[in-house]
């Protein structure tokens, strides 16, 4: 499968991606890949039908969540704290509970630009939505 994955083109590692955090997360009734560069929601899939803004406005919570001036600024005091001086986002995986569902952003390891979501019922058991989220994200970590 690695191979294969070496020739699929962006675009198709996000769908597979997207479908690989869908089929494989514990309650998962959405999952999507956003390019942190442009914040763009590149691909998705859900259970539900939402208006067009709702992912829109999906693309863009995640960009501040993670790249926000205020996060950036405290990522930018944690490395100075710690002595790190590479390009590397300090914070990588960010868990959003609402009143129904839980979210979970994960920031690939190799394209720091690229983040995957996922969206569970409350239910979800959450350190198997951790579990399986990372296991889906790893191996599309050469993305």
């Amino acid at each position: 499968m690695a191979t294969k994955r070496m020739t699929q083109s962006f675009s198709d590692q996000c769908m597979a991606l997207v479908k690989a955090l869908r089929a494989e997360t514990p309650d998962c009734v959405a999952s999507g890949v956003v390019d942190m560069s442009t914040g763009m929601l590149l691909s998705y899939e859900t259970v539900d039908s939402h208006p067009p803004e709702v992912f829109d406005l999906l693309a863009g919570a995640t960009l501040d969540l993670f790249q926000g001036r205020t996060v950036v600024m405290i990522e930018d005091v944690f490395k100075e704290r710690r002595g790190v001086n590479n390009d590397q986002h300090y914070f990588q995986e960010i868990l959003v509970n609402s009143d129904h569902l839980t979210h979970l952003f994960i920031r690939m390891n190799d394209r720091q630009d690229v983040v995957a979501v996922a969206v569970c019922r409350k239910s979800v058991n959450v350190g198997m939505l951790f579990a399986q989220a990372r296991r889906a994200v790893k191996e599309f970590a050469g993305m």
